[in-house]
Order: C-alpha cells, then structure tokens, then sequence
C-alpha cells in the first residue's frame, strides 16, 4: 500500500511505516541467525566458527548493494513527494538495470576470490573448506538479494514498508525448515544451511514480483523497465555511491576486526560469530527508524515542507531512545539465554568457553547501545536532506577509532572478547563529536 507522508500526524507516521521495516529486516536477520544456531547446535563448534567468519565478507557485498538501493530509493522519495512520476519512473528502471549488472559482476568475482578473501581475513585452516563453500553458495544468490532489496526500497521509497515483510516473513519460515532439512536430514553441514539462505532468498524475491506485477500498477513498469537512461544513471550512482561506500566503509571495518579476533583462537571467533548475530539484531531496529526517518524526511524535502522534516526528526529521535532502553535491559539480564539460542546447553569444555566470552562482551555492551541510536537517528536526517556525504565521513571516523582501538586493545593490553565492545564505544563517540556541531547548524538552518 503506497503512503504520502507529506501528511498526518508525525509520530504516528513514522511508528506505522518504522514498525514493518523493523520486523521485516529482522527477518532477514533470521537467514544468518537461524544458520547459526542450528549448525551450532547440530554441526559443532567449528561449524559455527565457520558461518561467523564469513558474515563480515558476505555483509561486504550485500551491503553495498543495499546502499546503492538505498540511495537510489531517497531520490525515489524526493520525487514522489514532488509529484515527479515520470522522474520516478526512469529512477527505477535505470537504478534496476545498472545494479543488476554491477551485481553479476561482483558474484563472478567473488565466487573466484573467495579464498583469496579468507585469507586476507586470517580464516583459521581447520574451517577454510566450511567457510569457503559457504560463502561461495552464498555468493551464487547474490543477483536475488539486489532484486529483493531494490523492490524493496522501491516500495517502500512510495512509503509501503508492509508488503516486504509479508513476503519475507514466508520465506525466513521456510528458511528454518530449508535448515532443518538440508542439516539435521541430508546430513549437509554448513554447505546446506547456505543451501537453505539461497532458496529462501530466491522465493521472496520471486513473491515480490509478482505482487508488483499484479497488485501494484505504480511499479509496473512493463516495457519500460528495460529503458536505460545513461544522464540519470550518472546522477544516481553519483547520489547512491556515496551511500554504498559508507555501506561498504562500515564493513571493511568489520573484516579488519574480525581478521583481529581470528588471531584469539577458535573459541574468540565462534564467540564473536555469536555476538555479531546479537548485534545485528539489537541494531537494526536502531538503524531501521533512522531508514524510516530517511524517507519520511526525503518525501518532506520534495514537497517543501520544512517544519514537518524539523518534527519528523524530533519524533524518530524518541523512537530511537524508547527502543534502546528496552534494548539495553533485554541484553544484559538476558545474555545467558540468548546465548544458549546459539550453542546450545552441552557442558563441554569449548562450548562453555565461548558461553562464557559473549555474555561477557553482551554484558558490556548493554551499556553502551545509546550511542549508536543517537548516531543512527542524526544519520537518517542527513540522509533524507541528501547530505550524504557527512554520513560517509562519521562512517569513516567510526570505523577508524573502532579499528585502530580494538589492534591497540588486543595486541598492546593482551585483552580478549571485551576488546570489541570498547572498540565499539570509541567509534560511536568519535562518530558522535563529528555529527553533532553539523547537525546543531544544519538545524538551525532549517528554522
């Protein structure tokens, strides 16, 4: 259902399109996590270390794709709110036609990089033949998760953020049965979990199809799909690329500390597979109300409506804060049991090791998820100004201090698995000191 958010009460607003967004990225979540708990469960501890040391590369890839999408879906957004159909029109099917080559490219080259690419990340031996077959299985489907994350961004660029989680959620359900059966019945490892990722992917991205075929004539393109406008092209990857590289910029950061949690032993590195996975979790609904912040915002922006943009930014904000007390409460009475989700309840000496190394690092992170949620509320203004650039660069500083803390942390002061929540904790500050003075000013401005 398409939603005009130049009107209606502003907090209400956000609530109905943020609240779908979350659940449905959530869901997605649950095709990484639902690997994770069920070969941790049923294939072992390297199995699990396995999956969680190619997240990072594989996030690489997807999430610069998904920032191109989005991207391209704030100038969507603009010219929605503008009334610019014919402009939307060639958005999307020049961003469609442009990403999916790009896509093709980077699955050629990361199935044959693979690897090199482990490697590079310091992937221990003994799980080099799980963590390269998975990430290559993975890397097969990359041309469905563009398709599914453009459709995506492109309904919820009209502001329908409702029909993705319908589809998704039937897939994340088959998900777990593909799992089930790939691991515990064919007996497939960690090769069958990423079986059971690429089907389900595939299906959602079939399902939104053909409901935009049938149900949403906005998006129904037909022939017009296959127009390349190659002046705009420039003008969205110009826009877009900038957000891919903030995308790409966090994960890199990501690989560079998991290659330094890979050096702690295989019970650090199936312990930080497990709080990747909490992490994610806990930051996506973070990131998710500043997304819808973004398009509120950038619907706003196209229809010139400044006072409206100057309330949508105070209302995300709360959001952003009501959720993170709920947050931080859950993760840290609730670390023991979230970690047995993964690994079990076998008494063995590895597995208590790593039970014992993420309630550790969840237990400090509970105290710090603040600063994130205010630096993914300021990122969803500048966002949805088109001031992507600043994003970038608090990106970059981030991952900086997060970097260079954790090497300084680990291989200095000989910390272990808290090395990563502190490291956290002086990227979100850093990224806090350079957002805040510019976006005061930007603020300002606004009045």
């Amino acid at each position: 259902m398409i939603k005009d958010m130049t009107s209606g009460k502003t907090t209400s607003v956000l609530i109905r399109f943020t609240v779908p967004l979350v659940l449905g990225n959530l869901l997605q979540l649950t095709y990484n996590a639902v690997d994770s708990a069920i070969v941790g469960n049923y294939v072992g501890t390297k199995g699990l270390a396995a999956v969680g040391c190619t997240n990072p590369l594989m996030n690489l890839a997807i999430l610069f794709i998904s920032g191109m999408c989005m991207g391209a879906g704030i100038l969507m957004s603009m010219s929605f709110g503008s009334g610019d159909t014919a402009r939307l029109r060639r958005l999307l099917s020049t961003s469609m036609l442009g990403g999916a080559v790009f896509c093709l490219i980077v699955t050629v080259l990361g199935i044959i990089f693979t690897p090199a690419l482990l490697h590079l990340i310091r992937v221990p031996e003994e799980i080099m033949p799980e963590a390269s077959g998975y990430l290559r299985i993975i890397f097969t489907a990359l041309i469905f998760t563009f398709l599914y994350n453009f459709l995506a961004s492109s309904m919820r660029a009209l502001g329908d953020s409702r029909t993705p989680l319908i589809f998704l959620g039937i897939s994340a359900v088959l998900n777990v049965i593909g799992d089930l059966f790939f691991i515990i019945v064919l007996h497939a490892g960690v090769h069958g979990a990423a079986i059971a990722t690429v089907l389900s992917e595939i299906l959602c991205t079939l399902c939104c199809t053909v409901y935009i075929l049938l149900r949403l004539p906005a998006l129904h393109l037909g022939r017009s799909w296959f127009l390349f406008d190659a002046p705009l092209f420039r003008e969205i990857v110009a826009f877009s690329i900038t957000s891919a590289l903030q995308q790409a910029c966090l994960q890199v950061g990501k690989i560079m500390i998991q290659s330094i949690a890979d050096t702690m032993g295989t019970a650090v590195v199936a312990a930080f597979g497990i709080i990747n996975r909490v992490d994610d979790f806990a930051y996506t609904p973070q990131q998710n109300i500043g997304h819808a912040m973004t398009t509120f915002l950038a619907q706003n922006k196209g229809a010139g409506k400044n006072e409206r943009i100057n309330r949508g930014f105070k209302s995300g904000m709360l959001i952003e804060f009501a959720y993170t007390v709920l947050l931080c409460i859950l993760c840290y009475f609730g670390a023991p049991f979230i970690v047995r989700l993964f690994i079990g309840s076998s008494g063995s000496t590895d597995t208590a090791e790593v039970m014992k190394n993420s309630v550790r690092y969840l237990h400090l992170i509970a105290l710090m998820y603040f600063r994130p949620a205010f630096t993914n509320g300021i990122q969803g203004f500048f966002r949805g100004m088109g001031d992507l650039k600043i994003t970038l660069l608090s990106t970059f500083m981030n991952m900086v201090g997060r970097v260079l803390t954790a090497f300084l942390l680990a291989f200095s002061f000989h910390l272990q698995i808290e090395t990563f929540a502190y490291a956290n904790f002086a990227g979100w500050i850093l990224m806090i000191l350079f957002e805040f003075p510019l976006l005061c000013r930007h603020l300002h401005k606004q009045r």
